[in-house]
């Protein structure tokens, strides 16, 4: 594990034009264990977006050891060696629940390997398997024609939607439920895959998975990844709507999404592996007509 680091620290924040800005116990990214005063208050006000500072005053600074949260212009540097590739979805076995009470898969023999010797010369033998499944199962992407009869399907959906899109993680803090324009507005998500991390894939295949606790992405959230110009979407939990009796069955972030040809990635896992930015992912299904969702081998792709 690549050692990561966070700066705690008062800022007093003066502006060129007028006015001044002061924040007590802000927590930020740092790309190591030693940071001046001067380089935090660059990251600050990058962090943040503020124009026209004149200047920044650092105090109360500690440097704490806890992983990165995310933000701009403070990601990690990637590991030193090379390539590496993380997985970011659950394994289909056998009988699995991805949601209660849709059918999980069954995987049974096609053909088996004692069978196939009747087939084949000596010494030559094959096994293929069978698997019956609803579209729905393990980790899976929605096109549009998952909510709209006439979106593209499996076969409509370009490449460049699906492929070494450039990453970006939203760490959602622990305990939030809804995932809004406000907790969005800090990233710059234009042409990028934005992966919701909310830890909530620990529970997957158990009870609490579908819990009335579990996160989403709320019908404002999801409006603004529209305008910003999202390229995908994905999330680590049951679903990226809210399935609570008080959602009423509503659908805004899968309706707003998919309308805008945006596709989704849904029971994601293993995002906390990831840096907040500098990495590429793919949830490529294949190019099956009349379908519009089908599980992916979700991952993502780290430069070192």
């Amino acid at each position: 594990m690549i050692e990561q680091y966070r700066a705690q620290f008062d800022a007093e924040v003066a502006f060129a034009n007028g006015g001044g800005l002061r924040t007590e116990g802000f927590r930020l990214d740092i790309p190591g264990r030693d940071i001046a005063d001067t380089e935090l208050a660059a990251l600050f006000v990058r962090h943040l977006g503020l124009l026209m500072v004149a200047d920044v005053r650092i105090s109360g600074k500690t440097i704490i050891e806890e992983p990165h949260k995310g933000g701009r212009g403070t990601g990690a540097p990637a590991a030193e060696g090379g390539r590496r590739l993380i997985e970011l979805s659950h394994v289909i076995s056998d009988g699995m629940v991805t949601l209660p009470g849709w059918q999980p898969p069954r995987i049974t023999d096609w053909l088996t390997w004692e069978a196939s010797r009747e087939r084949y010369a000596p010494g030559v033998e094959f096994h293929v398997a069978r698997i019956d499944m609803i579209a729905n199962t393990g980790t899976y992407l929605d096109t549009p024609a998952h909510r709209w009869a006439d979106g593209p399907d499996l076969t409509g959906v370009p490449l460049d939607r699906l492929a070494d899109l450039p990453g970006l993680v939203v760490r959602v803090p622990a305990g939030t439920r809804a995932v809004d324009r406000l907790l969005l507005a800090p990233y710059e998500v234009a042409g990028r895959a934005v992966l919701l991390h909310t830890g909530w894939d620990v529970h997957f295949g158990t009870d609490r998975y579908a819990g009335p606790d579990a996160p989403y992405l709320t019908a404002d959230g999801a409006d603004w990844l529209v305008e910003a110009g999202a390229a995908l979407v994905g999330i680590d939990s049951i679903n990226i709507d809210d399935m609570t009796p008080a959602a009423a069955g509503q659908r805004p972030a899968h309706s707003a999404l998919l309308a805008a040809g945006i596709p989704i990635a849904e029971h994601l896992t293993g995002l906390a592996a990831l840096p907040p930015e500098g990495f590429r992912f793919t949830a490529a299904p294949p190019r099956v007509a009349g379908m519009g969702t089908f599980p992916v081998r979700a991952f993502a792709t780290v430069e070192g």
